[in-house]
């Protein structure tokens, strides 16, 4: 029996599917070059286009989105996020929704030192809420927990100089202790 005629297109087969896997590594390197360069172009401070970043990686509109809420461009970084929020594995969702919560809490306490506490407050409640969301996708987000401790004392900062007057707070301190319900006394 003779191998040689079969031995050859082998060679041949394994030469092709060699270089094919060359060429695509090589191409995937380059898209991933390219990529990187247009992240390092944003976080420089400078702005990419936007064709480019809709058919990028995940990563591009991330840093795109981070870019935009940098020039306090927030709008354009909320429809940017939107986009990527629930791409990827549980940990990256929660990452995204962490980002969310960092874009509304940065907006609410701008408004709330601008005093425009009625802007501030739903900003503040959609911060808490991409927080819980984080949160519940990955516990063991650190930031995430201390953001939302931060997200949720600045709604009685807000509270406490709301323009109302000054009685309402002392009646709901009164209306709260008496809905408390007191220790039993002595042994069981």
């Amino acid at each position: 029996m003779n191998t040689r005629p079969l031995l050859h297109p082998l060679l041949w087969l394994t030469l092709a599917s060699g270089l094919s896997a060359t060429l695509y590594g090589a191409a995937d390197w380059y898209r991933i070059h390219a990529g990187n360069a247009l992240i390092a172009k944003l976080v420089s401070g400078r702005d990419v286009e936007l064709d480019r970043v809709i058919g990028g990686p995940f990563e591009l509109r991330l840093a795109r989105a981070y870019y935009l809420k940098n020039k306090h461009r927030y709008d354009e970084a909320l429809a940017t996020l939107s986009l990527v929020i629930d791409q990827g594995d549980a940990a990256r969702q929660a990452r995204n929704r962490y980002n969310l919560g960092n874009l509304y809490l940065e907006q609410a306490i701008a408004q709330a030192e601008a005093m425009n506490i009625n802007a501030a407050m739903p900003l503040a409640g959609l911060a808490k809420q991409a927080y819980r969301q984080s949160l519940a996708l990955d516990s063991n987000q650190w930031d995430a927990k201390y953001n939302l401790e931060a997200a949720m004392r600045l709604l009685p900062e807000m509270d406490r100089i709301s323009p109302e007057d000054e009685e309402e707070p002392v009646q709901q301190k009164t209306q709260l202790w008496t809905t408390v319900p007191g220790f039993p006394r002595g042994l069981p």
